[in-house]
C-alpha cells in the first residue's frame, strides 16, 4: 500500500519536537492527543488538499497551510504522496523559518 502523505525530514523533527514540548510543559496525555489530531488532519489533507490556505504574504513556495491547535500544517497540496513541509507553532516566525526550509 502505497504511503497516502510523506514529512520532509524537517517535518518529521518539527512534530517530534511539539511532542517533547506539550509532554515536557503539559503531559503525556496531551503531547499524545496533540500529535494524534495533527496526523488526523494530514490524513484528511490527503483526502482534501484544497482544505488549507495560500500564505503568500508568508512565502512564494506552492504550498498551503492548515491551522491545528496553535498549529501551521504547511504542506505541497499538488503532490501525491502529499508532502508536508513544516509543522509550526503560529507564533514562531513561520516566515523565516520557511525561508531556510528547502523549497
Amino acid at each position: 500500500m502505497k504511503p497516502r502523505y510523506v514529512l520532509a525530514p524537517e517535518a518529521a523533527r518539527d512534530l517530534v519536537e511539539i511532542w517533547q514540548y506539550l509532554k515536557e510543559h503539559s503531559s503525556l496525555e496531551v503531547a499524545n492527543r496533540v500529535e494524534s489530531v495533527i496526523l488526523d488532519r494530514i490524513l484528511f489533507l490527503t483526502q482534501n488538499p484544497d482544505a488549507g490556505h495560500w500564505r503568500k504574504d508568508l512565502t512564494d513556495h506552492a504550498v498551503k497551510f492548515f491551522p491545528v491547535y496553535s498549529y501551521l500544517i504547511v504542506y505541497r497540496p499538488q503532490t501525491t504522496p502529499l508532502q508536508v513541509v513544516a509543522i509550526l507553532h503560529g507564533r514562531r516566525e513561520v516566515e523565516r523559518i520557511l525561508k531556510h526550509r528547502p523549497s
